[in-house]
C-alpha cells in the first residue's frame, strides 16, 4: 500500500493573522511593566534593536538616494535650460559681431567715399569669386540696372580694387589688379615718376605686386605712395594702389624695378565701391 503524504498549506490570510497576533502581543509585552517579563523585553530589545536601526538606516539610504536621483534631475534639466539659453545668446552675439564688422566696414567705405568725393559712386556687395584663396576675379550684386558699365572702377579698403570687365543686368564681374593678366599705369605720389603695376601670382603668394617700366633716374624710394596715373587709359587717375618697396636698377641698366604692397587686402572683400565714370577710350590696358 502506498503511504499518504500530508502536505501543509498556510495560506496567506493565516499567515498575516500569526504576524498581526505576534505584534500586537509584542505591543502588549513592551507596554506591560512587570518585572516577570522584564528578562523577555531585554531579549526583544536585543533582537529588535539592531533590526529598527538597519530598516532606519536603510531607509535613509533609499530616501538619499532617491533625493539626489532627484537633485539631479533637477540638475540636468536645469543644465539643458542653460545649454539652450547660451546657444541663443552665442547665435546672437555672433550677429552682433557681424554686424559689428559690417559697421566698421561700411565705415571705411564711406571714409573712402569721402576721400574721392570728386567720383559719383555705387556701393555693391560681393556675391561670387573665382576658385582659390585671392579675389582675382569676383561678382558684384549690380548690374547696367544700377548704372554700372564695362570699364569702370572699383574701390575698396583704402584704394584700388580693379575694373568692371562684364556686365549684366543684375550682376557684374570685377577683374582684380593682383590677376596675371591686370596692368595698370601708375606713378609716384610724390614726384610723379610712372611705372607700371601688374599682377604677379608668385608675387601675390607673398602678399606682393609687380612695380616695374622705371626711368632709370626717376627716384621711387620704400613706402612711397603709388597712384593710377593720369595718362592711364581705362583707370581714373590719383587712386592709391600701394605702397613700392625694393626699387632698384634692372640688368639692362636702362629701367628700375621693384614690388609694390597693395593697400587692399584681396584675402577678404566684402563690399566695394564702383566708381560710376568712365575714362576716355582710348588704347586697351589689360
Amino acid at each position: 500500500m502506498k503511504k499518504s503524504k500530508t502536505k501543509f498549506h498556510f495560506s496567506n490570510k493565516y499567515t498575516l493573522i500569526g504576524l498581526t497576533i505576534f505584534c500586537i502581543g509584542l505591543i502588549v509585552l513592551s507596554s506591560v511593566n512587570n518585572e516577570i517579563f522584564r528578562p523577555v523585553k531585554t531579549i526583544i530589545g536585543y533582537i529588535l534593536v539592531p533590526v529598527q536601526k538597519g530598516i532606519n538606516h536603510t531607509g535613509s539610504y533609499l530616501y538619499n538616494q532617491v533625493d539626489d536621483l532627484r537633485n539631479m534631475h533637477d540638475a540636468l534639466s536645469e543644465n539643458e535650460a542653460l545649454m539652450a539659453q547660451i546657444q541663443i545668446l552665442t547665435e546672437e552675439n555672433n550677429r552682433l559681431n557681424e554686424q559689428k564688422y559690417e559697421l566698421n566696414r561700411l565705415r571705411e567705405l564711406y571714409e573712402l567715399d569721402q576721400t574721392y568725393m570728386e567720383y559719383e559712386k555705387v556701393g555693391a556687395r560681393v556675391i561670387a569669386k573665382d576658385s582659390g584663396n585671392w579675389f582675382h576675379v569676383f561678382r558684384i550684386d549690380k548690374g547696367t540696372n544700377d548704372g554700372i558699365l564695362v570699364d569702370m572702377n572699383v574701390i575698396a579698403d583704402g584704394g584700388l580694387v580693379g575694373i568692371v570687365v562684364d556686365v549684366a543686368p543684375n550682376y557684374a564681374t570685377v577683374r582684380s589688379i593682383i590677376d596675371d593678366s591686370s596692368n595698370v599705369s601708375a606713378m609716384a605720389l610724390s614726384n610723379s615718376a610712372s611705372c607700371i603695376v601688374s599682377g604677379d601670382l608668385t608675387l601675390f603668394e607673398k602678399g606682393l605686386l609687380k612695380l616695374d617700366y622705371i626711368d632709370k633716374e626717376d627716384i621711387i624710394l620704400d613706402d612711397e605712395k603709388i597712384v593710377t596715373s593720369n595718362i592711364s587709359t581705362k583707370y581714373l587717375p590719383g587712386i592709391l594702389i600701394g605702397y613700392a618697396k625694393d626699387v632698384q636698377v634692372d640688368d639692362s641698366n636702362i629701367t628700375q624695378s621693384g614690388v609694390l604692397v597693395p593697400v587692399v587686402n584681396f584675402d577678404y572683400l566684402h563690399e566695394v565701391l564702383v566708381i560710376t565714370e568712365l575714362k576716355e577710350t582710348g588704347n586697351s590696358e589689360e
